[in-house]
């Protein structure tokens, strides 16, 4: 009996490796965003490095020891930055720093309140909701400065504002009446923004959910409090961090209705503004750098605290962390 060969297997084609296929894709996207990272580093990246490098000198003022005037910057390295704090310009910005930080936690605490009553309306069912939401949103579509504008004149001493309260309040006087008139105007204008975000939240929500939790015994607050807010939260924390980051270098509102002198109402953006006009332009591009810091590390802060890392949570599903985690449980499972 003879023994003849097996036939030859044909040849399976090599599969192409996930490795490569990422590789290519990850070449083509920095080719693809490239333009818009160059018009970026332009926009962006140039009058960063510009302000830094003018936060460094200071505009010829005086006379030297000879009597002669000096003209031209002069270096003075971080001088600037240590003037901030602790030279003439301190008083002044410590109270803009105290008066942003102000305005940006008593508006935004404010605006998340009113803005998700107002989705809440919004989301329900009824007869001329489409005005209702139209109505709302109006304010935040109008200008800011013509926002200002129209509450400056209710706002006026013979202003429908004192003709309501029946009172004779100075609002655009230097001292707590100015702060409220901003912070009224501010709310008025902005909380539909959040309560618009929130609303987008609120429509993508199964309304089987509700269903459940009533057959439950759930209450009208249970519901809220336990599955509404959860499931609304990334809407929520991105309307609030866009809403800190703006009213961080807010200007052009207490510019216009109370006015760039009053200190009450006196801005980082305001003081860096006053200094460039009065041709200290190094103070005030060390005015912003420091309130540029100040927004870098309070929305740091806010995204880091409230566990909204996006971009950790992308690196934690790319393939090649998805590798590193097979070969964990590989050898894991070799050692046991």
């Amino acid at each position: 009996m003879t023994v003849t060969d097996a036939p030859p297997k044909a040849a399976l084609p090599v599969p192409v490796g996930k490795s490569t296929d990422t590789r290519h894709q990850g070449r083509l996207a920095a080719i693809l965003l490239t333009p818009t990272m160059a018009v970026l580093a332009i926009v962006i990246g140039f009058p960063i490095l510009a302000a830094l490098y003018q936060s460094l000198f200071i505009q010829g003022q005086g006379v030297d020891a000879d009597g002669f005037i000096i003209e031209g910057d002069q270096f003075v390295g971080i001088g600037n930055y240590v003037s901030a704090f602790a030279g003439e310009a301190g008083p002044r910005f410590v109270n803009a720093f105290i008066n942003t930080t102000f305005f940006t936690i008593v508006c935004v605490g404010i605006e998340v309140v009113l803005g998700v009553l107002m989705a809440l309306i919004m989301n329900k069912a009824f007869r001329g909701k489409g005005l209702i939401r139209a109505s709302i949103l109006v304010p935040w579509a109008i200008p800011t400065v013509v926002s200002a504008l129209l509450w400056k004149w209710i706002f006026d001493a013979n202003g429908i504002a004192n003709q309501l309260i029946g009172t004779q309040i100075l609002w655009s006087a230097d001292g707590w009446e100015s702060k409220w008139a901003v912070i009224i105007s501010d709310t008025w204008k902005t909380a539909p923004f959040i309560g618009l975000l929130v609303l987008a939240g609120l429509q993508v929500i199964p309304a089987d959910i509700y269903e459940a939790a009533k057959i439950d015994g759930a209450n009208a607050w249970k519901q809220f409090w336990s599955m509404t807010l959860p499931l609304v939260k990334p809407a929520l924390l991105v309307a609030v961090l866009f809403r800190i980051l703006d009213t961080l270098r807010m200007f052009d509102l207490p510019f216009v209705l109370i006015g760039a002198e009053k200190g009450s109402v006196q801005t980082l953006s305001i003081l860096a503004y006053q200094e460039n006009t009065q041709s200290r332009f190094g103070p005030a591009a060390a005015f912003a750098t420091l309130l540029f810091i100040y927004v870098v590390i309070v929305a740091y802060a806010f995204v880091k605290l409230l566990g909204a890392d996006v971009i950790g949570e992308n690196r934690a599903n790319t393939p090649r962390a998805a590798r590193r985690k097979m070969r964990r449980s590989a050898a894991k499972g070799v050692q046991s």
